[in-house]
């Protein structure tokens, strides 16, 4: 099997294993992403590893396993990505883009051909992606599989994304994939590099201090408004002056509503 061809940006490309149960799976993940041409495998505290049952499944794609980055949690997985897409089955809590598996290497690909890090994550054999983790990914993929059967193996899953991914990839593919207007904007020239996910959520982190400090929710959960302006920021796509300008102006607004409260002294007079 021959790598991924030299316009396929492999190196900017990450599979991303959240709490993986079985070490069998995380081998046979390695397995197919090899297949694919991949070799970036990052692993969010799994239950076994290493493990004789990974290497053993891994059928060859030792280097694969050996080379894996084992880190506790999702946000340190992601913190220096530009893109991060979440596989996951539909969710009506929360509410993020969609993406076909094709659609998600095009956006990928654009992304991972501008020197953005891109990462695409898989959750838990039994449960997925907890709901506080699809927060920290800019758009679900979701697999149209057979709706009387949907229940998909891991390795399965990250063989369908991986293939998807080279074949957008790969120069002479015989299926022309259009971009949607996310992959577009990425190839737009940028003064300013883009945000990094660790960049978004200090914003995040600080708007949600903010929307507290100035009583934005009026006694209503917050955990809804946030889902709303997360979704409503990572869309815009954000670069990092774009993030320096929007802290600054939370700082002001925290500020003031700090000495409308008392906490801090006005400014004096001269």
């Amino acid at each position: 099997m021959s790598s991924a061809p030299e316009s396929f940006p492999a190196e900017r490309l990450r599979i991303v294993l959240v709490g993986t149960q079985h070490p069998g799976n995380i081998g046979s993940a390695a397995r197919a992403m090899k297949t694919m041409g991949f070799s970036r495998l990052v692993l969010v505290a799994p239950q076994r590893f290493p493990d004789p049952d990974a290497y053993a499944l891994a059928a060859g794609a030792n280097d694969v396993l050996e080379a894996a980055v084992r880190v506790e949690t999702l946000a340190e997985a992601v913190a220096d990505c530009r893109l991060v897409l979440g596989c996951t089955a539909r969710s009506r809590r929360i509410a993020l883009d969609e993406l076909s598996p094709r659609h998600a290497a095009a956006r990928s690909l654009a992304t991972a051909g501008t020197g953005g890090e891109v990462a695409v994550v898989f959750g838990r054999e039994r449960t997925g992606l907890e709901n506080e983790e699809l927060q920290l990914c800019h758009a679900a993929i979701h697999i149209p599989a057979n709706p009387d059967y949907s229940s998909l193996n891991l390795a399965a899953a990250v063989q369908v994304l991986a293939y998807e991914l080279r074949l957008a990839g790969t120069q002479d593919s015989a299926v022309p994939v259009a971009a949607p207007a996310a992959a577009a904007r990425a190839q737009e020239v940028r003064s300013e590099p883009p945000a990094t996910h660790a960049e978004l959520e200090g914003f995040f982190l600080q708007l949600a201090d903010t929307l507290d400090a100035i009583d934005f929710h009026k006694g209503r959960t917050p955990a809804a408004a946030m889902r709303k302006f997360r979704r409503l920021f990572l869309r815009a796509e954000l670069d990092a002056r774009d993030v320096r300008l929007l802290r600054g102006m939370l700082a002001d607004a925290k500020r003031m509503a700090d000495i409308a409260d008392g906490r801090i002294a006005p400014p004096e007079r001269t």
